[in-house]
């Protein structure tokens, strides 16, 4: 199916969500192995587990393409939608496709188990396993997100659209009937102010 306009598919509050997990987990990545910036590694991590509760929120209460409902798919169309990969005429979702979907779940779940392992190490709660966990859910998650960056190329490659810039203009390829109704931009400078003020917070 070809398009001929481009739609407001992404609102704003998920694509603050998006590149702030982003930004703080490269942010944790880099300051992970130094106790100079030990606390702003903690504080990373309390951000990035304070972004995953709202998007879990939000993928329940949020706009249309944000919710679970709509990109959660069952493995029959998982599989349909590889094969038509390999065919070299993938199916096109408005949304995230099958396949990034289970790239957000899994990143979604190992960022809870992330700094939950880290709140207990950094607060010495549990003994030696926390720590270790966190190390190896660490590395973990940065092969997942290396594994999703090459999807989204790839991804981008067959379908001919940018996904990487639809994340930050919110605009995809589609019809105006798939449109999202509202872009919701109140609630995401609210999300970029929660940000910011906690951030203050931890530096008064």
């Amino acid at each position: 199916m070809s398009f001929n306009s481009k739609i407001l598919v992404w609102d704003v509050p998920t694509r603050v969500f998006h590149w702030s997990l982003v930004i703080c987990f490269l942010g944790a990545l880099l300051t992970k192995d130094s106790e100079r910036w030990r606390l702003l590694h903690v504080n990373f991590g309390y951000t990035m587990m304070g972004l995953v509760c709202w998007r879990l929120i939000w993928g329940v209460f949020g706009s249309r393409y944000a919710k679970f409902s709509e990109f959660i798919k069952p493995p029959s169309e998982i599989k349909t939608y590889i094969q038509s990969l390999l065919t070299n005429n993938p199916k096109h979702y408005v949304g995230h496709n099958p396949v990034g979907a289970i790239a957000i779940v899994l990143v979604l779940a190992l960022v809870l188990l992330l700094t939950i392992s880290g709140y207990l190490s950094y607060n010495d709660l549990g003994g030696e396993w926390p720590e270790r966990l966190h190390d190896q859910v660490s590395d973990l998650l940065v092969l997942v997100c290396f594994i999703h960056f090459c999807g989204v190329v790839a991804s981008s490659y067959l379908h001919k659209e940018s996904l990487i810039k639809s994340m930050l203009t919110g605009m995809k390829d589609g019809l105006q009937s798939d449109k999202i109704s509202s872009a919701y931009l109140g609630l995401g400078g609210v999300l970029i102010l929660a940000i910011a003020l906690f951030w203050w917070i931890q530096f008064l």
